[in-house]
């Protein structure tokens, strides 16, 4: 019986946030059991990126989930530090696929030996990426309800530390915490006050 191709999608969420980790996700469907309704995870209403989540965890041949934290996106900066996460996030998979698809346009250098390719807007395009959209962004917002518990002022809960009036406003008030991006410029100005 010939052996399944198999592909490997990889997605990040959290590049622009001033606060929390950014989620890198690697996902290898299974080619036997399809799953109906995969797209871009900024594309799905929060119900439906809960029910593919689940969806994605029970049916694919192998789910991973990096978590990058802010001290190591400070030490790194943002692009090294997701590029990192994603060498990581297929170094975790249960099984190495046989192709490595990369929503966006960057290889790390990890997995240029390693059949990889990046494709801009991949998560519209590859199911298997789109797998890893969900799976990054469904994580990551579990992780900002949980961070939420430990810093109640901020409202990471809502915002998921993105940059909003919000976040502005309780930046201002209470200063950074532990899980604020010191290298982001809004985080910088705060702690300069």
């Amino acid at each position: 019986m010939k052996k399944d191709f198999l592909i490997a999608g990889v997605d990040e969420a959290g590049r622009g946030p001033w606060a929390g980790p950014v989620s890198v996700a690697a996902v290898i469907l299974n080619p036997n059991r399809p799953i109906i309704g995969l797209n871009d995870s900024k594309k799905l209403t929060e119900a439906k990126r809960d029910a593919l989540f689940d969806e994605i965890c029970t049916h694919a041949l192998s789910v991973s989930c990096i978590f990058v934290n802010a001290a190591q996106i400070d030490a790194m900066n943002i692009r090294e530090a997701t590029l990192y996460g994603m060498e990581q996030a297929i170094a975790a998979l249960s099984i190495m696929p046989d192709e490595i698809l990369i929503d966006g346009r960057d290889v790390p250098q990890g997995l240029k030996d390693k059949n990889a390719r990046a494709v801009i807007g991949g998560d519209a395009l590859h199911p298997c990426i789109s797998a890893a959209s969900i799976i990054a962004k469904v994580m990551r917002d579990r992780a900002m309800a949980v961070i939420d518990a430990q810093f109640p002022h901020y409202g990471f809960a809502k915002h998921k530390g993105y940059g909003t009036a919000l976040h502005a406003a309780a930046l201002k008030e209470y200063g950074a915490c532990d899980i604020h991006r010191k290298s982001f410029a809004p985080i910088k100005a705060a702690l300069a006050t």
